[in-house]
């Protein structure tokens, strides 16, 4: 094991092929679907109700990561169909002004291996039913309990995506691209090597400027160091096609600026308070009519952080 400052030395796990028509919004989330095929017929199997979710930009990172991580068969990177521009000097300024607030909090102190990220957010996203129509979900509280090492049972209690305190035990070993604190210490803390890390770690079948944006998302919406965050922002401008968007509004009703990115007639948007540039959440909004039947200016995926916090046990809260 290298020290948090030093670059990672992750095993090669062997390829497991993702169950057919399951595209799942987070990593841990669809790790834990893995598993439960794997223990098909135990007591932790999913209660799905034979859903299965589309699969907007908004949640490819999950996909991605896994991808990157061996846990799927890796698809080829689409090429662009249009070559986007760099950011604005408007939307690299508010990045680093992003990067400055996150470098400035604080780590967790006395940080065990044996703690638990506990993560409670409000969420809401496209999923079809039996008769494959395309439907939004109910918006809805979820509680993540995430193991700061990835070597402990975590817990995720999510009623409408059908989990009610279901245990996850660890998927080991480890790979390259979770999103485990421990894992998040070993990222590079510059951004000239975070840009590198992005591009080479994130994976799926959109550009490689999409599937690195997209990781970006799923990254910030944890407990992420100080270091590695503000390396992360700073990195996101200089993504091609990332843009400023001077309102957007999370899934819990706050107002914020978002730095977004439209790919494939949607924009994913990352939200964050215009005040203190924490990070409050995500949105994707239609910016053309959908093949999925969703008109445009239709919000087709929505979240909002409600709570971080490190805690002793998996299931305990704050």
């Amino acid at each position: 094991m290298t020290s948090p400052e030093g670059g990672a030395d992750f095993p090669n796990p062997p390829e497991r092929n993702l169950p057919p028509g399951r595209h799942l919004r987070l990593k841990e989330h669809l790790l834990s679907e893995i598993r439960q095929e794997n223990h098909a017929g135990t007591d932790t199997a999913p209660r799905t109700g034979g859903r299965s979710w589309l699969r907007p930009s908004l949640v490819a990172g999950a996909v991605a990561a896994a991808v990157a991580a061996g846990l799927v068969v890796a698809q080829p990177f689409s090429e662009d169909t249009a070559q986007a521009g760099p950011p604005s000097k408007e939307t690299v300024a508010m990045l680093k002004d992003i990067a400055r607030a996150a470098g400035r909090q604080p780590a967790p102190k006395n940080l065990r291996d044996d703690q638990f990220v506990y993560l409670r957010t409000k969420e809401r996203y496209v999923e079809t039913g039996s008769d494959e129509t395309a439907r939004l979900q109910p918006l809805h509280v979820r509680e993540y309990w995430q193991s700061v090492d990835g070597e402990h049972t975590e817990v995720v209690h999510d009623r409408v995506d059908g989990f009610d305190h279901e245990r996850m035990k660890p998927d080991l070993p480890l790979v390259e691209g979770d999103r485990h604190y421990r894992s998040l210490q070993r990222m590079p803390a510059d951004p000239v090597n975070m840009r590198d890390w992005l591009y080479r770690v994130a994976s799926g079948e959109e550009s490689r400027d999409q599937n690195a944006f997209v990781l970006v998302g799923d990254l910030c919406g944890g407990l992420m160091p100080p270091k590695q965050a503000a390396a992360l922002y700073l990195a996101a401008s200089k993504i091609p096609g990332v843009e400023l968007v001077d309102d957007a509004v999370d899934a819990a009703g706050r107002r914020g600026v978002a730095i977004a990115r439209e790919n494939e007639g949607e924009r994913q948007e990352l939200i964050f308070d215009k005040k203190t540039k924490r990070f409050l959440g995500e949105r994707q909004v239609a910016v053309e009519d959908l093949p999925t039947g969703f008109k445009k200016g239709t919000v087709t995926a929505h979240t909002a952080v409600l709570e971080r916090k490190v805690v002793d046990k998996a299931g305990e809260r704050p």
